[in-house]
């Protein structure tokens, strides 16, 4: 059984865009899974099983949905939100899913717990020097508008260098008890999050710091504590400062 992280660009959050652009896929009806969110813990996990292949049908189906998903996902058009550099690349924001399937992964290093209810510029400073450092911003899931919103709003913040850096899951709140944003954590080792959407896996010794502070500050404080993710966030650290 495949334990991976989802990320944006992964399986999960794939097939749950995908359910802003298309009815049905392969007779889940995923529209109607959404409809009925007040009930729908069981809903939700009938989606996570079916897009990672971990219900049936297997893993050749999820595979199918990655690849439906990639191409309905071009009809979302986003193009006059973009940034100066250009608009994000949606087709790039889920370009890791084949990937995600192919194979599992484990948690990184050096997380960032972010939400869109962030001030724009804090979010996107934090995004832009998580990606520099090596690590991965992580937020619990969508707004209760749906997908298309949090899509919309995300590639006002970050740039598309940063895209596959960003990930979705919720049991990494849970498993770092993570109850405000913005929380840095730098773990002293990876671990696979368990499979369920509603399960808590212990996480490893970490360092951890919340509140309105850079990540430069909050790995510098981790690197000077010598606690259990100072290896971690000194590495990180060395990728975010630029060397003299």
């Amino acid at each position: 059984m495949r334990k991976s992280m989802v990320g944006l660009g992964g399986v999960l959050a794939i097939g749950i865009v995908s359910a802003a652009l298309a009815q049905t896929i392969d007779g889940l009806d995923l529209q109607a899974v959404e409809k009925r969110a007040e009930n729908g813990r069981q809903d939700a996990q009938d989606v996570f099983d079916f897009v990672t292949g971990q219900g049936d049908p297997p893993a050749a189906a999820a595979r199918e949905v990655v690849d439906n998903a990639r191409d309905r996902i071009a009809d979302l058009d986003v193009s006059a939100i973009g940034k100066s550099e250009g608009p994000v690349n949606l087709d790039e924001l889920v370009a890791g899913a084949k990937s995600t399937v192919a194979g599992p992964k484990s948690t990184p290093l050096i997380m960032a717990f972010v939400s869109l209810s962030m001030p724009g510029e804090s979010l996107r400073r934090t995004i832009a020097d998580t990606t520099k450092a090596g690590g991965v911003v992580i937020f619990r899931g969508f707004s209760a508008e749906g997908p298309k919103p949090f899509v919309e709003a995300l590639s006002r913040v970050v740039d598309q260098k940063s895209a596959s850096n960003i990930a979705i899951d919720p049991r990494l709140f849970r498993a770092f008890k993570v109850d405000r944003v913005p929380t840095i954590v730098a773990a002293s080792t990876n671990f696979e999050p368990c499979d369920q959407l509603d399960c808590v896996t212990p996480a490893p010794p970490h360092d951890r710091i919340s509140g309105n502070v850079s990540l430069a500050y909050a790995l510098q404080e981790f690197v000077e504590g010598r606690g259990p993710g100072a290896p971690a966030a000194r590495v990180a650290l060395a990728n975010l400062t630029p060397r003299q």
